[in-house]
């Protein structure tokens, strides 16, 4: 039985925990290990965290299977009616069991009841999870480039899934 809490930044250690049991695992072989370790302090960093969730909107919620976390997610407002998913990771022990599916409902029950029209969020064009994407009816809308920093890029797909 899943169950989502929204997160606060006193849940930051629990979301840093999750991420460093996830992101290795998730991005081995799509990005270098350097790469990975720029990106988890750049987004991932207790005070990046609290940013996110104190002063950039950022809502981000827990997926619990029974009592134990499995899994977090983000989302916020980009514009008026439009929203984008900033992060979305559950363990690998949990892929393919529903809960990803179940925070993504969760998202869009939310963002209507905000008024929402569309979810936008980005994935790396080789991952696999652009087809999870798909399947839950989200569309390519566009391809990026993006410099992060560091001499990497984020090479990406903005996917978005339009709110009836």
């Amino acid at each position: 039985m899943f169950k989502i809490l929204r997160a606060s930044v006193d849940d930051i250690p629990l979301i840093r925990d999750l991420t460093f049991r996830i992101w290795p695992q998730t991005y081995q072989g799509l990005l270098k290990p350097e790469q990975i370790d720029y990106m988890l302090d750049l987004m991932y960093s207790e005070s990046s965290l609290r940013r996110q969730i104190s002063e950039e909107g950022c809502q981000f919620n827990l997926i619990y299977e029974d009592e134990e976390p499995v899994g977090f997610s983000s989302y916020s407002e980009i514009e008026h009616g439009v929203f984008k998913l900033h992060k979305l990771y559950v363990l690998p022990s949990q892929q393919g069991k529903g809960s990803g599916r179940f925070i993504m409902e969760h998202i869009l029950d939310e963002i209507k009841g905000k008024d929402g029209k569309a979810l936008q969020l980005q994935v790396k064009r080789d991952n696999k999870a652009r087809f999870f994407y798909e399947k839950l009816g989200f569309k390519i809308i566009k391809e990026i480039d993006l410099d992060i920093g560091g001499g990497y890029f984020m090479s990406d797909y903005i996917m978005e899934k339009k709110i009836y």
